[in-house]
């Protein structure tokens, strides 16, 4: 099956009341158990990718031709978007869709709401006329991930409207609460804000940093509009764990298929665990 936007996955989930996953990429190990979960769960499926990781596997057409190898060989059939995650420019997200990525996000959250906006729409007005799909945030994300660093800063109610008017995007991200990496003590998400905005611009939303939020705030958000969930540290712990066991029990072990062929089942049965929790199984 050819790679899609994510618009349709995500307005099926929007009505249908559950959340799809992204789960970022960062090899050709990670796409395989990401790609196997969804096919066995037959669940439609987002491979984030930020602009670290793309340097990482040799850049962003390097990254659509193994996905696109993989969705071959493997027989992948469900919906399957690969989504540029926290876009840093223009530029950034031009080249991710010259390279066949089917869908973006551009980050102006560190910006003023104008720039935001002006950034945002240049991204639509090129992604649209192409067929990608584009997702914006308003407020920060606590924490790091890859490249981007921030402190929590609520998004603003008039702000998530003004960007959605203004530019035409197919979801958005409002910071609300959730971070990337782990979790210091318990999320504290904003619902009722989430709610607000879910009623004010009726467009799927997205949950960043989804490592870690307890299954019951999970289902909360997606009762409240959140058709998009991200998850990435979650992986990364399960995979560092079994590739640790493993070298410790074989500390001569120098063939690296010993620990990555381990570590890949480790992601694959993570991301099968999400998809559930998720209820996007069987929605392909």
């Amino acid at each position: 099956m050819p790679l899609v936007s994510m618009t349709d996955m995500l307005t099926k989930a929007l009505e249908g009341k559950y959340a799809v996953g992204q789960f970022n990429i960062n090899n050709l190990e990670w796409t395989q158990a990401i790609l196997g979960a969804a096919e066995e769960e037959k669940s439609p499926v987002i491979l984030g990718v930020s602009e670290g990781a793309a340097r990482h596997m040799g850049g962003f057409y390097t990254v659509v031709k193994m996905v696109e190898g993989l969705i071959h060989d493997m027989k992948i059939t469900v919906p399957v978007a690969i989504h540029l995650d926290h876009g840093s420019s223009f530029d950034k997200c031009k080249d991710a869709i010259d390279a066949g990525f089917t869908s973006v996000m551009i980050d102006g959250s560190h910006h003023p709401i104008d720039e935001n906006i002006e950034m945002t729409k240049k991204v639509v007005d090129y992604a649209h006329a192409k067929g990608v799909s584009v997702e914006a945030e308003v407020g920060t994300v606590g924490g790091q991930e890859d490249d981007v660093i921030g402190g929590i800063q609520y998004a603003d109610l008039n702000e998530c409207v003004r960007i959605v008017k203004e530019t035409g995007i197919d979801t958005l991200a409002p910071a609300l609460g959730s971070v990337h990496g782990p979790y210091l003590g318990e999320p504290n998400l904003g619902f009722k804000e989430m709610e607000e905005i879910r009623d004010a611009v009726n467009l799927p939303l997205v949950l960043h940093g989804g490592t870690g939020i307890p299954v019951h705030d999970i289902q909360k958000s997606i009762s409240l509009g959140t058709s998009k969930i991200n998850v990435n540290t979650e992986n990364q712990i399960a995979f560092a764990k079994v590739v640790r066991e493993v070298l410790a029990a074989k500390p001569d072990a120098y063939d690296p298929r010993t620990f990555i062929a381990p570590g890949r089942e480790a992601i694959k049965q993570t991301v099968i665990g999400k998809i559930r929790e998720f209820g996007s199984s069987n929605k392909a």
